[in-house]
């Protein structure tokens, strides 16, 4: 014997130190006793039980007694995918399995037997089982012992469909009017349905931290994102944080019902307000958009939407360039994208520059045309002539359009020739042009850095000089009339609005030259040997109003210029 006074017990094996029958019987019926003195009754009242463990049949809870609960993963809502260690959630005990473990039920009790306990149950607002029995005028016929009534307005469904689906269940409800005298029982779902889940939502709040990523089901959809049951609380999933692709509408990415995995972003406990998020659990596209889009490069994408500034274009789901409405056409002045895109569009544009810090990139529409100076000069080179239409009036000439982005200016001094007869000169472009008229012109200059060319259209403009220059030829002797005289040119009018040139010098050499002219001087001795009148006069110089006979020295038909001789 050893004089150990708590001595360990011996094993079944060893009969020379084996206990007494008798007193090994004697402490089974003491835990016995002990067990049945303190077994809840069931079904007796409702506890709060405390997940331990999450099986793959049962979830196991602490009760607060010696043994624990347990309750099939089938009495959770998603059979249990949300449960875990540490929740807690009001039970009722219905028994023990073959394991001694307490069969427990989700917030039940046992089914009143009278009147008596019907009246316990209402007084103690406690919730009671029962039995949907079938659909009657109103709601539902429910058995809780006795007969009573369950309005649909209380029954925690939504539609009739929902409401057949009940009949034949067991469900848990409260007595919210009660009249043994007329046996009229009225009950409620609906309100019991509701705490359960705010006795759930408030544990799984406590249970969520902002950054966890959780399981949950679409319950509704609104324009602006979702509301994703986690187990008892509802989080709302903006319609920004759906996709890094800009989503017009949660429908086109959702659906009631779906199963999701979302990250939790924000956590408001006061309010019990969760904000969700979807598109965070991919990576973020612009994290590689500095090594990916360079300026110059050329990128194709979708018009998401219009502003009156420019057009977004997603080149990339999460990524969107802006194209002002001044990058949109090299040919006309853009007043609004709209005139040249719409949503939907597809296009090609070439990135202006990107900006990854602040999530801008800029794109060009009209760059990916090409620049449509860049040959201008080539194609258009000085003297070339030109067709196309006015563009803009404006007090100092006119813009007309030489192709598509290229435009010159024809200044009002070289719309129209002054050999037209025009009394006064243009005081506006207008007397003359409008907008939108097909017009030709000669290229004067171009400066294609600079993105100029001046043009002129009398340049191409026929007049009678030009018919006068084709019709004669250097040498012809023509007459005219001697509008003025200077001190080293006269100008004759050789026809009407034809002007040429007389060098005075040159009039004194032939008037020179008659005087000594040897046949002149022969004639002249003889006159005077014969008793004639004498030598003839000297050819008269030239004044205005003179008509006299011309031989033509020069024909310039580039530059629109005439000189002539006296004949």
């Amino acid at each position: 014997m050893t004089d150990d006074p708590n001595p360990e017990p011996q094993s079944a094996t060893e009969p020379e130190t084996a206990q007494p029958a008798e007193s090994t019987a004697s402490f089974g019926d003491l835990l016995t006793q002990f067990e049945q003195s303190h077994r809840p009754e069931a079904g007796s009242k409702q506890l709060e039980g405390t997940v331990i463990s999450v099986g793959p049949e049962d979830v196991v809870l602490d009760i607060g007694y010696k043994t624990e609960g347990v309750l099939p993963r089938t009495a959770f809502r998603d059979n249990a995918e949300n449960v875990k260690a540490g929740d807690k959630f009001y039970v009722s005990i219905k028994g023990r399995n073959a394991e001694h473990y307490y069969v427990l039920s989700l917030a039940k009790v046992a089914q009143p037997r009278d009147w008596t306990q019907l009246e316990e149950a209402f007084a103690q607002k406690a919730t009671i089982p029962g039995t949907v029995t079938g659909v009657i005028k109103g709601g539902l016929s429910v058995d809780v012992g006795v007969r009573a009534f369950l309005p649909a307005s209380r029954s925690g469904t939504r539609d009739a469909a929902e409401l057949e689906k009940l009949v034949g269940q067991e469900i848990t409800c409260r007595i919210t009017q009660l009249d043994v005298a007329d046996e009229n029982v009225i009950v409620d779902r609906r309100a019991v349905l509701e705490e359960e889940a705010l006795a759930a939502g408030a544990s799984k709040l406590g249970a969520l931290a902002e950054g966890d990523v959780v399981r949950g089901t679409v319950s509704r959809l609104a324009n602006f994102g979702a509301f994703v049951d986690l187990g008892g609380i509802d989080g709302l999933l903006h319609v920004s944080d759906l996709s890094w692709s800009r989503v017009g509408s949660p429908e086109d990415v959702l659906s009631v019902g779906q199963q999701i995995e979302v990250k939790v972003l924000k956590i408001d406990r006061e309010s019990r307000r969760i904000s969700l998020g979807l598109k965070q659990l991919q990576p973020e596209p612009w994290e590689a958009a500095g090594d990916k889009y360079k300026a110059g490069a050329r990128v194709t994408g979708t018009v998401t939407r219009l502003t009156d500034f420019g057009a977004f274009v997603e080149v990339e789901p999460g990524i969107e360039g802006m194209i002002h409405v001044s990058e949109m056409s090299w040919v006309k002045k853009v007043r609004k994208p709209s005139d040249i895109l719409k949503q939907g569009d597809t296009v090609e544009a070439v990135i202006l520059s990107v900006n990854q810090p602040e999530r801008r990139m800029a794109l060009g529409l009209k760059q990916a045309l090409g620049d449509p100076w860049a040959d201008a000069a080539k194609k258009f080179p000085a003297g070339a002539a030109v067709e196309g239409p006015v563009t803009k009036l404006e007090k100092f000439g006119a813009f007309v359009q030489m192709a598509e982005g290229v435009e010159g200016l024809v200044h009002i001094s070289e719309i129209t020739p002054a050999s037209e007869g025009q009394a006064r000169r243009l005081a506006h472009p207008s007397e003359a042009l409008k907008v939108g008229q097909v017009v030709r012109a000669q290229v004067l200059a171009i400066d294609p850095e600079k993105q100029q060319a001046k043009l002129s259209m009398k340049q191409l403009v026929p007049t009678s000089l030009d018919e006068y220059v084709a019709e004669h030829q250097v040498g012809d002797a023509v007459s005219g009339r001697v509008l003025s005289v200077g001190a080293d040119e006269a100008t004759v009018e050789l026809g009407e609005g034809i002007r040429a040139a007389c060098r005075l010098k040159e009039a004194a050499e032939a008037a020179s030259a008659g005087g000594a002219d040897l046949s002149a001087l022969t004639s002249l001795l003889q006159a005077k040997w014969k008793g004639g009148a004498g030598v003839a006069a000297k050819p008269e110089p030239l004044r205005a109003g003179q008509v006299r006979n011309f031989r033509i020295l020069e024909l310039d038909r580039e530059a629109k210029r005439i000189a002539v001789e006296v004949a």
